[in-house]
């Protein structure tokens, strides 16, 4: 896979693209591990196997074996060398026969959870060096190159934009007028927002606006920078003032930097160019941290992400890997503090049993199910573990083409939540809670938030 940075034309050359799907599609169609992930396998294999029917259909019900045996008998009887077997079977590989619209779904249909990275059993260091997570993100930005976009999906990517003005005295109308029918009916029809689509509430105080009034308090241990993120940020601020009091709760004077959204929709959208730039703001903020071994502790698994493993790839600088080598989850950094014996352990009575939804961009980062760690410190905790999606994403599941699959995806998450017989459902990812509550109708919680009240925090 190539980086955009990199100086190499070849990353925005459309032919090349093609090549490089089909070459990865025909590895994954070979393996098909990755099968039940998410609606781009399936939907690929499926469409594969029709593809296969009517091309047996076509030779008279001859097998593709039979088809490659007759081609090779063909070629040796009119006297020629024969085709080499690759290319004969190439010429009866369904692959090839995939259109651009066939390719398009693939890509509409991924919401980018990461999982297939982790599962692929040819990601580099193999030979084969596949990465259909960012195969599919070079698809996305050649296609917005080409001009191929919707303004409203480049809407939907800007998470900055739209909190600051759907929040401060905005926020009661935005969040009245986000729970009427007409002006739902009006949001699908302009930006094509699903009208069942249950989303986040905005609020008059933002966590900044708490913070800029509050500040930093000093402590022994040292300090801690929070990416606290722009969910966080618009749409539940409760989770950084939990997570300011826990830190400070263990001895850690917490600072907060000027930031960005991390740049994660505008990757999803193809906007490469804006992706780079919340990058490179971002990184030019916490490198001075990074540089003094402050380290910078992510309330968000998406963003926890892109700080590890996008920043790198993106920028390719020396300043991005220091700041990515500082970056922690903050159930990540919490555990390890607990490991050191240096975690606070004073709680008071919580409830006694848990469902913690591990998030899919913690579990693509392999540190560990740390969530279902700092709920088990919890006096008589039980936890129980759903490893499973809410194929949420940030905006996929919002669109009307998507709401209904990610709803039917998450279906056997919410039946084995019915089946826990849990008091409280815990998650890192905010959006998946939304999506969780939408589904069940449980309120989803933080695991930071749950420890802030375990210390006795009221917010």
């Amino acid at each position: 896979m190539f980086n955009p940075d990199s100086g190499q034309p070849v990353y925005w050359d459309r032919r090349a693209l093609t090549t490089e799907f089909q070459r990865v599609l025909d590895v994954c169609h070979g393996c098909r591990r990755c099968w039940n992930l998410c609606p781009s396998f399936g939907n690929l294999f499926k469409r594969i196997d029709q593809i296969e029917d009517a091309q047996t259909s076509a030779a008279g019900g001859m097998s593709a074996a039979e088809r490659l045996e007759r081609a090779s008998s063909d070629v040796k009887g009119e006297g020629r060398a024969a085709a080499p077997q690759t290319e004969l079977a190439r010429l009866e590989n369904p692959v090839d026969a995939l259109s651009e619209a066939d390719r398009g779904r693939v890509v509409d249909d991924c919401w980018q959870c990461k999982l297939c990275y982790n599962n692929c059993p040819y990601h580099p260091p193999h030979r084969f060096a596949l990465d259909f997570p960012r195969l599919l993100q070079r698809y996305r930005a050649v296609e917005v190159k080409e001009g191929r976009w919707r303004w409203q999906d480049t809407l939907l990517a800007r998470a900055d934009l739209i909190g600051r003005l759907s929040s401060g005295w905005r926020a009661a109308l935005v969040n009245r007028l986000n729970a009427s029918k007409p002006y739902r009916r009006l949001l699908g029809a302009v930006l094509g927002i699903h009208p069942e689509r249950q989303l986040p509430r905005f609020h008059a105080r933002t966590f900044r606006d708490w913070w800029d009034v509050r500040g930093p308090k000093a402590r022994s241990q040292g300090r801690v920078a929070l990416f606290y993120t722009c969910s966080v940020e618009y749409n539940w601020p409760g989770i950084g003032r939990a997570a300011v009091h826990v830190l400070e709760k263990n001895g850690f004077e917490v600072v907060c930097p000027p930031q960005s959204c991390c740049g994660m929709p505008f990757l999803d959208a193809g906007r490469l160019k804006s992706a780079k730039a919340a990058a490179r703001r971002n990184v030019a903020r916490f490198l001075p941290l990074a540089q003094q071994g402050v380290p910078i502790v992510a309330l968000g698994p998406t963003c926890s992400y892109m700080l590890r493993q996008e920043y790198p790839s993106l920028l390719g600088s020396e300043a991005a890997r220091v700041v990515a080598g500082a970056a922690r989850d903050v159930n990540e950094f919490l555990v390890a503090l607990h490991r050191k014996g240096r975690l606070n352990l004073s709680f008071s009575s919580s409830p006694a049993s848990f469902a913690y939804q591990a998030a899919c961009h913690l579990r693509a980062q392999n540190i560990g199910l740390k969530g279902k760690e700092l709920l088990e410190l919890l006096p008589g905790a039980r936890v129980s573990v759903l490893e499973r999606c809410t194929a949420h994403d940030g905006t996929w599941s919002m669109k009307r083409e998507h709401f209904k699959e990610s709803m039917d995806y998450a279906g056997k998450l919410f039946k084995a939540l019915e089946e826990a017989q849990v008091e409280q459902v815990a998650s890192d990812c905010p959006l998946a809670g939304l999506q969780i509550t939408q589904g069940t109708g449980r309120p989803v919680r933080h695991p930071v938030e749950l420890l802030a009240q375990a210390y006795g925090f009221s917010d």
